[in-house]
């Protein structure tokens, strides 16, 4: 088992039914691939404060309202759990990305585009498709 820190996931929608992913290079699979905003908790730190300064560092938005949408595992030899936000009553704010984000690219688009795109398979990032898909419940577009 490999001990990891917890991890929250979150899917920003706008009044006008809009996302935002996130586009970064993974190493480990030697592409660039589009996310929704996420990142490991630090020690002690409540998974939904997580998803707040994640959401704000990486795309600049803050929000009023904040949903869980649960939590998930994302491999059986991995210890921490994933936790998953659905975040509206967006506003936008100063983006603050962190030194190796710097170069990540952020993209505003329809929610039903990225949903599609994640159960089409052009997503292959798993904690993205788990958010969009449980999204996309919540919102009753499922």
């Amino acid at each position: 088992m490999i001990t990891n820190p917890d991890s929250s996931f979150v899917v920003p929608y706008f009044d006008n039914g809009d996302t935002m992913l996130v586009r970064q290079w993974r190493h480990a699979w030697d592409v660039s691939s589009w996310e929704v905003p996420a990142g490991t908790g630090a020690p002690g730190e409540d998974p939904l404060e997580t998803a707040r300064r994640e959401l704000a560092e990486e795309t600049g938005l803050v929000a009023e309202r904040y949903t869980s949408l649960g939590v998930f595992r994302g491999a059986a030899i991995l210890a921490g759990r994933a936790h998953l936000y659905l975040a509206e009553g967006i506003s936008e704010s100063q983006r603050a990305p962190e030194v190796y984000e710097q170069d990540m690219e952020i993209l505003r688009l329809p929610f039903l585009e990225a949903l599609n795109a994640a159960l089409d398979g052009e997503i292959h990032h798993s904690g993205t498709i788990a958010a969009l898909s449980r999204a996309a419940r919540t919102l009753k577009l499922l």
